[in-house]
């Protein structure tokens, strides 16, 4: 699988951004690793960024962290505005 082109943290804020568009598949899959009982934010970061958690730590932890943090704003508030998008 193709690693996507990522920034360390995503762009924040309350509106949908082309960013968050691009890697709605990296938030999904964030959201079922962060629920799979046997997975490890190591391993996350390592599959879905390509980021070695040993060698790297705070970059992983920041990378990781922070784009799970915007899937979770995904599902609680942007998830109506790319409905909104998707209803044009």
């Amino acid at each position: 699988m193709t690693i996507e082109s990522f920034q360390d943290s995503p762009p924040g804020g309350a509106m949908l951004t082309a960013y968050d568009l691009a890697h709605i598949k990296t938030y999904l899959r964030l959201l079922d690793a962060r629920d799979d009982p046997g997975a490890t934010w190591q391993e996350a970061v390592h599959i879905i960024f390509g980021i070695d958690a040993q060698a790297e730590p705070d970059r992983a932890r920041l990378v990781h962290d922070s784009h799970l943090a915007r899937a979770c704003w995904m599902t609680e508030t942007g998830y109506r505005q790319l409905a909104a998008l998707k209803n044009r």
